[in-house]
């Protein structure tokens, strides 16, 4: 099994999945052209993907999911209250699966298991992907970490987690009030003390990879992001990989 991201941030993200022939995208918050584009970096066709999953409706991870889906006959699963919430932009999207938040499902050559996280969202859910023997836990836009979530994550083999902001850069900064407690509050996003928070619940001992993922271009600091997990492992600072808004990630195989 093997993962790679086409961006991530606030202007949009993507999450690529795969499996002996299965091609998953978790996400797509690009325009049709620039998804294409992004997914050409990696070595991949629209006409290769087996599926796409989403997490929610905010468009920095649903805005190109159902022009990618039309364009290219692509099958979508999401929760239901995810697509009651866009059911006008999924119209003439041919194959749609609505999929039970606890309930694991399969594409392929990989086994899918949603779970719900708090986010200010409809009905969000995060994956877990597994191949049989591997899982990749991934976990951006919840605002605070649950007993599930971390039973979900714990003994992964690699793990995408979200470190959105330093919580003195997001205070400090430019933001409204309104919308700094919003991204710091329970339904927003998690700082880097959250996510190592997090990170120190699980059971890390068979961790392979790990990305710190929608780091904040204005809050926070790729920097600061790596230093907090690092913190948590002590591991050196170039073991911890960064999605970036521009190229994502590389490759990384789980083995």
């Amino acid at each position: 099994m093997r993962f790679a991201s086409i961006g991530s941030g606030s202007e949009g993200n993507a999450l690529l999945v795969c499996a002996g022939q299965t091609h998953v995208l978790l996400d797509c918050g690009f325009g049709l052209k620039d998804s294409v584009m992004r997914l050409a970096r990696l070595g991949l066709d629209p006409e290769q993907l087996s599926g796409i999953v989403v997490t929610h409706e905010h468009g920095d991870h649903i805005a190109g999911v159902a022009r990618l889906a039309r364009k290219y006959d692509i099958p979508v699963w999401l929760t239901h209250g995810t697509l009651r919430s866009q059911s006008k932009a999924f119209i003439n999207v041919a194959n749609l699966q609505e999929i039970n938040p606890h309930q694991m499902f399969d594409i392929g050559d990989l086994q899918i298991q949603p779970y719900p996280v708090p986010h200010d969202a409809t009905e969000p859910v995060q994956y877990v992907f597994g191949d049989g023997s591997r899982r990749l836990g991934v976990l951006t836009d919840a605002g605070c970490s649950t007993p599930h979530i971390e039973a979900m994550l714990s003994g992964c083999d690699a793990l995408v987690l979200e470190c959105n902001h330093d919580s003195e850069m997001l205070m400090n900064g430019d933001y409204p009030y309104s919308l700094k407690l919003r991204v710091a509050g329970r339904l927003g996003h998690l700082s880097n003390r959250e996510a190592s928070g997090i990170l120190a619940s699980l059971d890390t001992s068979g961790l392979q990879h790990l990305i710190a993922a929608h780091i904040s271009s204005k809050n926070n600091t790729p920097e600061l992001a790596v230093k907090a997990l690092c913190g948590v492992l002590g591991c050196a600072e170039d073991w911890v990989g960064v999605a970036t808004q521009q190229h994502g990630f590389d490759w990384r195989e789980i083995v």
